[in-house]
């Protein structure tokens, strides 16, 4: 694709990866994703905002045959979808320079071998004066990485973020427009990508607060030309209550727990509290990330497996433990046929978790009156907890 004017002297540069549907060989990419770099021209100097994955280096290099000088490259965050092209362009351009945070330098040299005096390292809050056009540098580590910064283009009033506010999605919509669309792949990005990290990105959006953003240019996904939408959103992501809301991620290898998750799923809707299920055999892990930014409750419903819990729900609660949900009470039910040591087992993978666990329900085979009872007793005391919240 050809590059793209935002505005005056400000080019969309980059990347649509229609065809990739796996990332970091973890995260499902339903939409595809793409990889932005924006080309900043001042009246004296000219520079290159992020680039692209390695993979797609030839097409960055055609979008720049045109440009005949660029100063500077910057590297907001030295994962190769952003910084894949970096070593290519200072081949390019030997006169240019990589502009980064200083952990930020020392991992592009150990991931490209780039020398060391190809970098100019800033610190937070530095400037640096394009000619008419200035770029404010700021650091915001552990969005998502700890070497991340951010860069507003002070006379331009445009945020380009990096990671923060992105999306996965693969659109040839420079500005969002659909923003149904993009707020399901913004927010499936920021359950897998961000949620871990919700302390400290509330801080960055308390230091943002104060800026005149008109426009968020980000690493992944099309830029938000109205960006309270992303903003407001991440507002409640972060600092929102969880909300009336169970999320029941189950396995059931003979139907026995699927029962339970039947049984429990209604005693809930009857004492309306919301329900989300996803049964691990088939589920999209993405869905399951978006479904725990809103969930107060978590219920891992798993058989016993030579007196473990199933290798599937052990991955749910690994996965819950990495991304670091606000739920607030989480809880084990189950089947066995012999003998279980699922409850410790579940628990002792939830150690990042602050959460009440409330008592969980195991049955030998089908569940019978005592179990169903122990069932309705949890879904009592989940909605009163709701309540509570």
């Amino acid at each position: 694709m050809k590059p793209r004017q935002i505005k005056e002297g400000i080019f969309w540069l980059g990347s649509l990866d229609w065809d990739r549907r796996l990332f970091d060989a973890l995260i499902p990419l339903p939409d595809g994703t793409t990889y932005n770099a924006y080309l900043v021209q001042g009246e004296d100097k000219t520079v290159l905002l992020d680039t692209v994955d390695i993979p797609k280096v030839p097409e960055i290099l055609e979008q720049l045959q045109g440009v005949e000088k660029i100063d500077f490259v910057v590297s907001h965050h030295a994962e190769p979808d952003h910084s894949g092209a970096v070593p290519t362009v200072l081949e390019k351009y030997p006169e240019a320079r990589a502009v980064c945070t200083e952990k930020c330098k020392a991992m592009l040299m150990d991931r490209f071998e780039i020398s060391g005096d190809r970098f100019l390292t800033v610190a937070d809050g530095e400037t640096l004066d394009l000619g008419g056009r200035t770029l404010e540098f700021l650091h915001m580590p552990w969005v998502h990485w700890p070497e991340t910064m951010v860069t507003y283009l002070k006379e331009d009033k445009i945020l380009f973020s990096c990671d923060l506010f992105g999306s996965h999605i693969a659109s040839t919509d420079l500005f969002v427009r659909d923003k149904a669309r993009v707020f399901e792949a913004a927010k499936r990005y920021y359950a897998e990508i961000m949620m871990p990290f919700a302390k400290l990105i509330a801080k960055h959006l308390e230091r943002l607060a104060p800026y005149d953003i008109q426009l968020i240019a980000a690493s992944h996904g099309s830029l938000y030309d109205d960006p309270a939408f992303i903003m407001d959103a991440y507002g409640e992501w972060v600092l929102g209550k969880p909300q009336n809301l169970v999320v029941i991620p189950y396995v059931s290898m003979h139907g026995s727990t699927r029962m339970m998750v039947d049984f429990l799923t209604d005693e809930l809707v009857q004492r309306d509290v919301g329900v989300m299920r996803f049964d691990l055999t088939e589920v999209d892990i993405g869905k399951l990330a978006m479904a725990l930014v809103d969930a107060a409750t978590i219920v891992i419903a798993t058989p016993t497996v030579l007196t473990g819990p199933h290798p599937k729900a052990l991955y749910a609660a690994a996965l819950a433990n990495l991304i670091r949900p606000k739920a607030r009470f989480a809880s084990i039910i189950g089947s066995y046929g012999w003998g279980t040591k699922v409850v410790d087992q579940i628990a002792a993978a939830l150690p990042n978790l602050k959460i009440e666990i409330l008592p969980p329900v195991l049955g030998k085979g089908i569940p019978k009156k005592e179990e169903k009872a122990a069932l309705s007793e949890m879904a009592d005391q989940i909605a009163q907890r709701h309540r509570q919240l």
